[in-house]
This record gives structure tokens, C-alpha cells and sequence, in this order.
């Protein structure tokens, strides 16, 4: 079985990221065999379209609504379910994987494309490709297109295989508003050493970019009558910030996890500006709160705060419930704290409540009662033993987020890295405004935070004829109230992409449809039952609309005759 032809076309534009992977395949050998095609995509990422095309005949892939898809492949499968074509691998990917069995000497086309919007962290946006073709291939290559109407500041690739030999393979060319990368090894590039016949090319490709921020009230962009609006803030004071670390400590943290905790909390305190205020709470089947207030973060009380992280060990139950209303109430009752500040509870967890309260639902709703919209809750679930599904409804009914931590040898790094981007909250209670009567769809507009280095996105349909689009922003910041204006020329606006050749066409449109159905779901997890049924009928009217494969959708892959003949892709989600 050679792959002869291997081919990563992506299309960045305006932080809407479109990738389209060919695999050519040809079967040498002199009587049929089973061909795979397997592809690590981001997790972020919808699939929106595959297709096999056998000598000539093309099989493509049909979305349709989940229980449909599964009704009809259950008939067509008598003996049961097998298993599904996307797993997640990894903390920020899953695995596409389908077979299919070719005639001697025949060839099959694999193609797959899936779109994701690019999020901006810790100042920068990421575009991951995960090249792993396992065999050496004769046209293999990787062609990035970007193109950022307000600017390139930074461009730079980075990848997890590269020798000075592929280094030569690599190519960059930048513009003010565009880059081109392209990566397109020889077979002798590819090789580990010239006598083996085994590839280099396994692991990472990465491309990382920044653009220039502007006008005060963010850019706006505009074709065919949708918007666009980035907003990203920078060089702004940074609100002094109250925080809680909330570490649980029950046996299952022994060992190397509790070691990773505290090595990630001894450099996370290092971190703390000198105007926070912060304190611990700890956790199995008992609650230990390590002051009786909130300290200022001065290197005296840092210090001693790493000695007593140096003495955490782990033992006994998990008391979840007490612990963060422990934490709220010393929020509750905390003084002198800076008048304008943003305080959070930081929670991690590796595992299910089983001290105290261990009902999930009566925790979440008491929770929830307790921080009232005061406090932002985050919740770090640490390994695979956690209820992902209580962490993250808990985390976001609190204005918060929930993240996995993955038990890797770099556990600690992923801790630190989630403290980064919450460090330096900026904004709070940012209102997006635009006139009431002439957008249709909005997206998500209001949020509780901007942390810098992050980015606000807001987009809709400009409905009416429209020349010119209002947008007023209104936000406090640690000095002021702050209220920014811009107008946009709807024309001016729409010029921008008309000339760029290489842009599939309604991207503002389809990025539009992305964001909403991801702002459905995300608000379906922490909705009341009776809203549920509204925002995944809405989520999933989209997704068949736009043909992203969302967990509301399947798309089944119909193979040749004689052969298992239909198969699901489903998209998984990090709760499972």
C-alpha cells in the first residue's frame, strides 16, 4: 500500500482557518487489501465534508441529524455498532480514521476538509497540523495561505521533527497582510538516515501569528452582508486580582499528580502581581483553609505560602461541596481588598465528590446560589476519573471555564499555562452594541472579563441596507468606565476581500455559523431543561445548514458494494 501523494492545503482568512487534506493511495500488491486513511485534526475544528473516489467513482460523505444517521446505520449493521471514526488522541486532538478495501493495482483519493476559527491566546494565534504519514511519500506537502486584513505583526513556525535537512524544505514568504508558508520535502528529506526507508515526519507542524491591533474599538470586517467585529484591547492597566486556589488532596492525587500540583502552584505564585490578594484551600474528605484571610501577595507572604504548598500530601475522600463554599465565604467576608478588583476561585479536581454533599446537581445549584454572579469560577478537572460533565456546568453557570488536565509528563506546564491566560484580566462587563433594528443573529455580545492577550469576537447579519454599521463598546477597566465609538463603511468594508483570489467566499458567513453553533452548546451545557430543547434545535438547524459535523450531526460514509457499507463520524466532546 504506497501513499504517493499527500497533500495539506490550509486557507487562514481573518482567523477562520479552512484545511483540506488529500491522501492518494495506490495498492500494489496483486490481489485486494484494506487501505487506511487516519488524520489528527483539532479538537476545535468541525469536519464540514469527505469524499473516497475509487477508480473514478466517488463516494462522498452525507450529514444528517444524529438519531437519523444512527437509525439507518443500525439497520444496515445488523450485528450492532462499531466503532466510531473519531476518537479524541490527545489534549488538543482527535483521530478521523476510515478503511476501505481496494483491487489490485487499484488507487483511491481521500479528502477531507474541516474550518475552525483560531483562537487568540496569550498573544497569539495557533494553526496546528499533525503530520504523521508513517511511510515516505513521494509529493508530500503542506501549504498555508494567511491572509489578515488589518496586518501581520508576528509569523513564526515551529514543529516537533525538523532536522537541518527539512529545515530546507520549508519556505515562508511574508507581506504586510499576507503569508505563505509551504513545506514540501523530497523523499531523501523525508528519511531518517539514507539507508532507511522510515520517515522523520511524525508529530507537530505549527504555525503561530499575531496581528496588528489598531483602531480602540476593535476592526470589523464584512462580506456579503455578514460582520465581523475583533476586539482585543492591549496596554491597558491590569485589575488587581483575589484569588482562591482550591487543591484537592485526596488519595487518588498521591504520587505524581500532587507532586505536578504543587511544582505548577510554587511557580504560579511567583507569578502573582504584588497588588493580588490570594489563599488556599484544601481538600479530601476534610476542609483545611491555609489563612483565615485573604493575603496580600508580597514576597514575604509568597514565600510562605511556597513553604506550605512544599508540605501538601494526599489522603482520603473528596468533599468538593464544602470546599468551594468554603472559598466563597471567605470571599464573602474578605476586607480591604482593592475597591475595583476581579476575584475567582480557582478549583482542581481529579476526581468525583465523594465526601460530604455527592450529589453533582444539589452541588452545582447550591454553588451556584453561594458566588450569586460575584466570583468567577474556573475548574481544572486533572486525568480522566472526573465528572468533566458537573466541572464544566458548575465552572461555566459561574462565569468561568473548565479545562482537562491531562496526566502527562507536562501536567504541571498545562496548569501554568491555564493560570497565564487568566492572569491579567483588563476589562470587565464588556458590552458589544450595534443598532438594535438592523442585525440579525448576534452572536454572544456581552461577557463578564477580557484577560490580555485574548480577543473578543462578535459577529451577525447586517439585515437592511445598511451604509454605515454603529458600534459603541462599554467596559470598565481597573482606572475607568470606558465607552469606545467606531463607524464602518459597509462598501469600504466589503472591498477588502473582493480582490483575493484564494478566499472560499462567504467565509464571514460560514466563521458566523461556527461561532453560533459553538455558543449554543456551550450554552446548552448550563441551561434549564425546559431551554435546552430550543438551543440544540437551533444548533443543530445550523449545523445541517453550513454541513459542520457537530455533536448534534453525523455524517455517514457509504463504501463500495460487498463491503461493510455504511460507517458514522460523530464528533466527540472532552465530557464523552
Amino acid at each position: 500500500i504506497e501513499i504517493y501523494s499527500l497533500h495539506v492545503n490550509c486557507k487562514v482568512t481573518s482567523r477562520f482557518a479552512h484545511t483540506v487534506i488529500t491522501s492518494k493511495i495506490v495498492n500494489r500488491a496483486n490481489e485486494s487489501r484494506e487501505v487506511a486513511f487516519e488524520v489528527e485534526l483539532p479538537k476545535t475544528a468541525f469536519i464540514t465534508n469527505f469524499s473516497m473516489s475509487i477508480d473514478d467513482k466517488v463516494y462522498p460523505g452525507i450529514i444528517k441529524e444524529k438519531a437519523s444517521a444512527q437509525k439507518e446505520y443500525d439497520t444496515a449493521v445488523s450485528h450492532g455498532q462499531s466503532a466510531g471514526l473519531v476518537k479524541i488522541t490527545g489534549r488538543k486532538l482527535e483521530q478521523f480514521q476510515v478503511s476501505v478495501s481496494i483491487a489490485a493495482a487499484s488507487k483511491v483519493t481521500f479528502e477531507l476538509t474541516y474550518e475552525e476559527l483560531l483562537k487568540r491566546q496569550l498573544g497569539k494565534f495557533e494553526l496546528l497540523i499533525k503530520v504523521r504519514p508513517k511511510q515516505l511519500v513521494k509529493h508530500f506537502q503542506i501549504d498555508v495561505h494567511i491572509f489578515e486584513p488589518q496586518g501581520l505583526c508576528f509569523l513564526e513556525t515551529d514543529n516537533t521533527f525538523m532536522t537541518n535537512e527539512l529545515t530546507k524544505a520549508l519556505t515562508k514568504v511574508q507581506s504586510e497582510t499576507k503569508a505563505h508558508i509551504l513545506f514540501k520535502p523530497t523523499v531523501d528529506q523525508q528519511k531518517i538516515n539514507p539507508e532507511l526507508d522510515e520517515t522523520l515526519l511524525n508529530g507537530d507542524f505549527i504555525v503561530r501569528y499575531d496581528v496588528k491591533t489598531g483602531a480602540t474599538a476593535g476592526d470589523i470586517q464584512i462580506v456579503n452582508g455578514y460582520f465581523v467585529h475583533y476586539f482585543a484591547p492591549h496596554e491597558m492597566p491590569v485589575f488587581p486580582k483575589n484569588v482562591i486556589f482550591v487543591i484537592d488532596r485526596s488519595g487518588s492525587m498521591a504520587g505524581r499528580k500532587i507532586e505536578q500540583t504543587k511544582d505548577a502552584l510554587l511557580k504560579i505564585l511567583q507569578d502573582l502581581r504584588p497588588e493580588d490578594h490570594f489563599s488556599f484551600i484544601t481538600f479530601n474528605s476534610k476542609v483545611m483553609e491555609w489563612k483565615s484571610s485573604l493575603l496580600q501577595a508580597t514576597a514575604e507572604n509568597v514565600a510562605s505560602a511556597a513553604e506550605f504548598v512544599q508540605t501538601l500530601s494526599a489522603g482520603g475522600g473528596t468533599d468538593i461541596h464544602r470546599a468551594l463554599l468554603a472559598a466563597v465565604s471567605r470571599l464573602d467576608k474578605a476586607e480591604m481588598l482593592p475597591e475595583r478588583s476581579v476575584s475567582m476561585i480557582i478549583l482542581l479536581t481529579d476526581g468525583q465528590p465523594t465526601s460530604g454533599e455527592s450529589n453533582v446537581e444539589v452541588i452545582q445549584e447550591n454553588i451556584q446560589k453561594a458566588i450569586n454572579g460575584k466570583y468567577a469560577l474556573f475548574c481544572l478537572g486533572f486525568g480522566f476519573d472526573v465528572s468533566y460533565n458537573f466541572l464544566e456546568k458548575t465552572a461555566l453557570s459561574n462565569g468561568g471555564i473548565a479545562r482537562r488536565i491531562y496526566e502527562n509528563a507536562d501536567a504541571a506546564l498545562q496548569l501554568q499555562g491555564f493560570y497565564q491566560e487568566v492572569a491579567t484580566p483588563i476589562l470587565t462587563k464588556i458590552e458589544m452594541q450595534y443598532p438594535e433594528n438592523a442585525i440579525e443573529g448576534l452572536t454572544k455580545n456581552n461577557f463578564k472579563m477580557f484577560f490580555e492577550g485574548s480577543e473578543i469576537i462578535v459577529s451577525g447579519k447586517i439585515s437592511n441596507e445598511l451604509d454605515i454599521l454603529p458600534v459603541e463598546i462599554k467596559a470598565q477597566s481597573h482606572t475607568s468606565n470606558l465607552t469606545l465609538k467606531e463607524e464602518a463603511n459597509v462598501k469600504e468594508k466589503e472591498q477588502v476581500f473582493q480582490n483575493q483570489s484564494y478566499i472560499f467566499g462567504n467565509f464571514i458567513e460560514r466563521l458566523w455559523a461556527y461561532l453560533t453553533i459553538q455558543q449554543l452548546l456551550e450554552k446548552f451545557i448550563s441551561a434549564e431543561e425546559e431551554d435546552q430543547k430550543t438551543l440544540e434545535a437551533q444548533a443543530l438547524e445550523l449545523s445541517l445548514q453550513y454541513s459542520f459535523v457537530t455533536p448534534l450531526t453525523s455524517m455517514v460514509v457509504t463504501k463500495p458494494a460487498g463491503q461493510q457499507q455504511t460507517e458514522l463520524v460523530n464528533k466527540p466532546t472532552e465530557a464523552g
